[in-house]
């Protein structure tokens, strides 16, 4: 629990309905603070599938001795595969608590923190090809506009890029504090810290592929989570809640939902909540990660 608080856990261990001799998937494990409450509540026949690329999740998962545990040393957009490969066809349920550990926040040489000086690193594992000084130095100035812009929702996202690329023609940007130089003077007085978080939010999705991956694991849960079983996904900014949102009320990312002669949606989740579930306020006093958290909660539906 000291390397990352899981937020909701109750809450959403409690949703995905566990069943003593079940089968489910844990697709961030982290610390593994949802990994042993769903462990706790499965039986010696139950099956529990924790994903994780961080090199940091071996270690975390030490002392773990359950009989169906096992740690899947991986990226989940892999999840159909992997499940594949261990004679797993269908699952009854599946856990996602997206975003950075707050651990990985607070190991300076990660990269991922605007609060220390650090190599722009930002890789979720060390498998990942780029870091994010890669991502700095070598996009063209139209991909950096793109990045901040979408994946950090910058306003200002076209000064900042420019900014960037002149800054780099002097010398490479490598540092946390080298890219906060040559963008401070850009930030909103009174909101630096909110400017700085958004810059290093769209490079961190950059670099590790964030939203690709979700959207292929999205995709395979339709695959893998048997009739009746269910989808519990955690996100913490738009984007990822955005994905979440589409996938579970249309079946897909973009466009309209897809109907039947007679009007019937052809989607393969039923929401089980009309709205997220967010944290209670004692929560959030005790954890201020939890105050961006919305928990989404569906159930497959039986297509055929």
């Amino acid at each position: 629990m000291t390397y990352h608080v899981p937020v909701m856990l109750k809450e959403s261990v409690d949703a995905m309905n566990i069943k003593p001799d079940g089968t489910y998937v844990d697709v961030t494990f982290g610390g593994g603070g949802h990994t042993r409450e769903i462990l706790s509540r499965l039986g010696e026949n139950g099956r529990l599938f924790s994903f994780d690329q961080d090199e940091d999740a071996r270690a975390n998962a030490e002392g773990i001795d359950h009989p169906g545990f096992t740690l899947v040393e991986s990226n989940f957009r892999y999840l159909a595969r992997y499940l594949k490969l261990h004679g797993v066809r269908q699952i009854d349920a599946l856990l996602g608590d997206f975003g950075v550990s707050s651990h990985q926040f607070d190991v300076p040489e990660r990269g991922f923190s605007t609060r220390f000086d650090a190599a722009l690193d930002m890789r979720m594992g060390l498998r990942v090809a780029k870091t994010a000084a890669d991502v700095v130095n070598d996009y063209s100035e139209k991909e950096l506009h793109r990045i901040l812009g979408m994946y950090g929702e910058l306003k200002n996202a076209k000064t900042v890029a420019a900014a960037i690329v002149s800054a780099r023609m002097s010398e490479p940007i490598e540092t946390v504090n080298g890219l906060k130089e040559a963008i401070g003077k850009f930030a909103p007085r009174g909101k630096e810290n909110k400017f700085f978080a958004q810059v290093f939010q769209g490079l961190r999705i950059e670099v590790n592929d964030e939203m690709g991956a979700l959207e292929d694991m999205l995709t395979q849960c339709s695959q893998v989570i048997k009739p009746g079983g269910r989808l519990v996904a955690m996100s913490y900014h738009s984007l990822e809640d955005r994905l979440v949102k589409n996938f579970i009320a249309k079946g897909k990312f973009y466009g309209q939902v897809e109907k039947d002669f007679y009007g019937n949606m052809l989607r393969p989740f039923e929401p089980v909540t009309r709205k997220p579930i967010v944290a209670t306020t004692e929560e959030v006093e005790a954890n201020s990660r939890a105050r961006s958290a919305k928990l989404r909660v569906a159930e497959r539906t039986d297509l055929a």
